[in-house]
């Protein structure tokens, strides 16, 4: 065991994600697929690998939106069931849980009353570091399935709504993200060889096809099974863009599937800037105030930030960071890092 290190851990519906750091710094990142929705055998399974590859550590801080599935009753249920799993998984080691406004808590803290505050706060932790590192902005959170949009003024996170149904309401929420999101929830229309044409309410392709088609999608970033279950190829995506219309795809028009692609990811960054433009219409930031970009669709944020006129500032660029020797970046699994920091910053609270 690496007494030293800190794991943060991010558990997700589809993914869990899982950041290391020792003496201030990240050494390492993962993640791995975990559709929780099909049992807990795959949060299990998920952790192990991760633990594995990781070598051990006995310091774990956790956050979570992973509740929300349909395999548990209710979000009390998934947060209990998930907090159980982990303690399972993780015998003998020192656990955090985080707690939203509340804070950090151990598990023997943990009772029914914090439930409704451990579920779905991860956004929180990645806004809290990046509100201590940057100061004043607009933290934009793009992953594979949502975006976080939260304002960030003067080291404090300015949130309107906590629970995912405020958050909704606020637009701090927009279920929005570059790989799961199926086509058919961003628009209802695309345009394609000069006409705008209805979009078939199927689930036919995903948000992953696009990026495949635009070149924009990571492979380390493409966990999640395709629409169809074939194969995740450029000419396979584009197949699967072009029924959407109820048309046939043919290699040789590539680059009309292309245009069509290039179509519906414009549609996708303007629903994200108008959540990012009702934002600031809250409160009044400086115009240097920068766009903050997080998640594996953080560079969506980078072109609403040009479109916004306002400075870029990646993710990455506020974590101390060695050579991590994988695809996947601090930035990409941003509540993952932030929650390993935070629970370091509390010292001796392990321990106790």
């Amino acid at each position: 065991m690496q007494a030293n290190n800190i794991v943060g851990w991010d558990i997700g519906g589809a993914h869990v994600k899982a950041a290391v750091i020792k003496d201030g710094e990240i050494i390492s990142v993962y993640q791995q697929p975990c559709p929780l929705w099909k049992g807990l055998a795959e949060l299990q399974q998920a952790v192990n690998t991760i633990m594995l590859e990781l070598g051990g550590s006995n310091r774990h801080a956790i956050t979570m939106t992973g509740e929300l599935v349909d395999l548990f009753d209710n979000r009390d249920d998934g947060v209990k069931q998930i907090i159980q799993t982990m303690t399972e998984l993780l015998p003998g080691s020192e656990l955090l849980i985080f707690a939203s406004q509340q804070g950090f808590l151990q598990c023997s803290q943990i009772e029914a009353r914090h439930f409704s505050s451990i579920a779905s706060a991860n956004w929180l932790a990645s806004a809290l570091f990046a509100a201590q590192k940057v100061g004043s902005g607009l933290f934009v959170d793009c992953g594979s399935t949502t975006t976080d949009i939260l304002l960030l003024n003067d080291g404090q996170v300015l949130a309107e709504g906590y629970t995912d149904y405020q958050r909704l309401l606020s637009q701090e929420l927009i279920y929005t993200g570059i790989v799961r999101t199926a086509v058919m929830a961003v628009t209802q229309t695309a345009q394609d060889q000069g006409k705008k044409i209805g979009l078939m309410a199927e689930y036919f392709a995903t948000m992953a096809d696009v990026y495949r088609v635009t070149g924009e999608l990571n492979d380390a970033h493409d966990q999640t099974d395709t629409a169809d279950g074939a194969e995740k190829t450029v000419l396979a995506s584009a197949r699967r863009l072009s029924r959407m219309i109820g048309c046939d795809f043919y290699p040789d028009e590539l680059p009309r599937w292309q245009q069509f692609a290039e179509n519906i990811r414009a549609q996708q960054i303007q629903q994200i800037q108008r959540g990012c433009e009702t934002r600031l219409s809250q409160h009044e930031l400086a115009q240097n105030s920068p766009l903050i970009g997080a998640g594996v669709g953080r560079f969506l944020v980078k072109r609403v930030a040009l479109n916004l006129d306002r400075p870029y500032l990646d993710f990455s660029d506020l974590l101390p960071v060695v050579a991590i020797g994988s695809d996947m970046t601090a930035a990409d699994c941003a509540p993952a890092a932030a929650i390993a920091y935070l629970a370091e910053e509390l010292g001796d609270v392990f321990n106790k």
